[in-house]
C-alpha cells in the first residue's frame, strides 16, 4: 500500500503498463545489441545483408520500442501529478519533485554511459523530464499541437538517422581499454543526452494526455480508441519501416544518399506511431488476461515493475560480451546469434524480476529513484506528525 502522495504501491498498479514495459524490454534488448556487431560495411547498425533476422528487427523493433517507453514515461508522470494533486501538493512542489527525479535520471544515465553502455537513454529522459514539467498544465490541444509539430520535424529529410547510418561501431561503443573509454565517452554522452530527448517529446506529450484520462489503466472504457490505435499505429510503423528494412535484409540494393535522407526519417517518424500501437496492443492483451494472470504474465509484469533494474542489467551483458578488453565477441557474433543473446538476456531478467516479486523486493534502482524523489516530502511529513504528537 502506498502513502498518499507517494509512489504507487505494487498492489495498486494496473497490469497493462507493467506488462507493456516488461515485454518491450525484449525489443529494447534486440534494438541495442545489434549495434555492437562489427562489420567492414554496415547499414542501420547491421552488417550489410543482415538477412531475415535483421530485416525483422528493422521492421518491428528499431525505432519502435523506445517511443513506446516514451509514451509510458509521460503516462507515469501524469500519474505522479494526479497523486500529488490529490494529496494537496501545489504545482511548484510537484515541479521540484519531478526535477529531483530528472536529476537522478541524468546522474544515473551519465554513470551508465561511462561505465557500461554509451547508448544510454536515461539521461535523455532526465533532460526531457526537466523540460517537460512546464507542459504539465498545458491544455490538451497544446499537447497535441506541440507533439505534432515535433513529429513533423522528425520526418524532415536528414542524413543523421540511425536507421540508415553507415558508420561502424566507434571506440565509444567498443572501447579498446578501460581507462581510454572515459575519454571517448565523455565527448559523446552529453551530445546524446542533450539532443536525444527531442525524439521522445511526441510520445511523452501523448503519454501525458493519455495519463490524464487513465486510458491504459481503464482500457475497458476506451476499447475503440485502443483498438484503432493498435491497428493504425502498427500498420503505419511497418509500412514506414519497409524501405529501410528491405535494404537491411539485402532484398533490395541500397538507394542513393538523397533517397536515404528521406527514407531514414520516414523510418523514425513512423516508429513513433509504432510506439503508440504497441502500447495499445499490449494493454488490450492485458485486459484479456486480467482475470487469469498466470505465472508467465506475472513474471513479465514483474520485469515492467522493475524496468530500470532490468534495463541496466542488459547493459552489463553487452559490456561483458562485446567490449574488446573483456570477451570481445563483436566480430564473432552474427545478427542471428546476437538476437538469440538478446532473447536469452531478456529471459534472464524475467527470472530475476520474478524472484524479486516472489520475495516482495521492488528492485535496487527502483528503490533508489523513489527514495530520492519522495524522501524530502516523506521526511517533512514525518516530522510534522511527530511534532503534532508531542504538542
Amino acid at each position: 500500500m502506498s502513502v498518499q502522495g507517494g509512489p504507487t504501491g505494487l498492489s495498486e498498479r494496473a497490469l497493462g503498463p507493467d506488462l507493456a514495459r516488461g515485454f518491450m524490454l525484449l525489443f529494447i534488448a534486440l534494438a541495442n545489441s545489434h549495434y555492437f556487431i562489427y562489420g567492414e560495411r554496415v547499414f542501420g547498425g547491421f552488417p550489410v545483408e543482415a538477412g531475415v533476422v535483421g530485416m525483422g528487427i528493422s521492421t518491428f523493433v528499431d525505432g519502435r520500442a523506445f517511443p513506446m517507453f516514451g509514451v509510458l514515461f509521460g503516462y507515469g508522470v501524469a500519474q505522479i501529478v494526479r497523486r500529488q494533486r490529490d494529496a494537496g501538493t501545489e504545482w511548484w512542489g510537484i515541479r521540484k519533485l519531478l526535477w529531483r527525479r530528472s536529476l537522478v535520471l541524468v546522474v544515473l544515465g551519465f554513470l551508465h554511459a561511462m561505465l557500461l553502455y554509451i547508448g544510454d537513454i536515461l539521461a535523455a529522459y532526465g533532460v526531457l523530464l526537466f523540460v517537460g514539467v512546464w507542459a504539465l498544465r498545458w491544455k490538451d490541444r497544446w499537447l497535441f499541437i506541440v507533439a505534432a509539430f515535433v513529429l513533423v520535424l522528425t520526418a524532415l529529410p536528414t542524413d543523421d538517422s540511425m536507421a540508415t547510418a553507415s558508420d561502424a561501431a566507434d571506440p565509444s561503443m567498443l572501447p579498446p581499454d578501460f581507462l581510454g573509454q572515459f575519454g571517448d565517452r565523455i565527448v559523446v554522452q552529453p551530445f546524446i543526452a542533450g539532443l536525444g530527448w527531442i525524439g521522445f517529446v511526441t510520445p511523452f506529450l501523448i503519454g501525458l494526455w493519455a495519463g490524464r484520462r487513465r486510458i491504459l489503466e481503464r482500457p475497458a472504457e476506451h476499447l475503440t480508441l485502443l483498438t484503432t490505435t493498435a491497428v493504425v499505429g502498427l500498420t503505419i510503423a511497418v509500412a514506414g519501416a519497409l524501405p529501410v528494412s528491405l535494404v537491411v535484409g539485402g532484398v533490395i540494393d541500397q538507394p542513393s544518399d538523397h533517397a536515404l535522407s528521406i527514407l531514414g526519417p520516414l523510418h523514425d517518424a513512423s516508429g513513433v506511431f509504432g510506439g503508440f500501437g504497441y502500447a495499445a496492443l499490449i494493454v488490450l492483451i492485458a485486459l484479456r488476461l486480467n482475470d487469469r494472470q498466470g505465472p508467465i504474465t506475472l513474471a513479465i509484469a514483474a520485469v515492467g515493475q522493475r524496468s530500470l533494474t532490468c534495463y541496466l542489467s542488459q547493459s552489463v551483458v553487452w559490456a561483458v560480451v562485446f567490449t574488446p578488453y573483456l570477451l570481445d565477441l563483436s566480430r564473432t557474433l552474427t545478427p542471428t546469434t546476437t538476437a538469440l543473446l538478446a532473447v536469452a538476456t531478456w529471459l534472464a531478467t524475467v527470472v530475476m524480476a520474478d524472484r524479486m516479486r516472489r520475495v516482495g523486493y521492488r528492485g535496487p534502482f527502483e528503490l533508489l529513484i523513489r527514495r530520492i524523489t519522495y524522501q524530502p516530502r516523506t521526511t517533512a511529513a514525518t516530522r510534522s506528525r511527530s511534532s503534532g504528537s508531542l504538542a
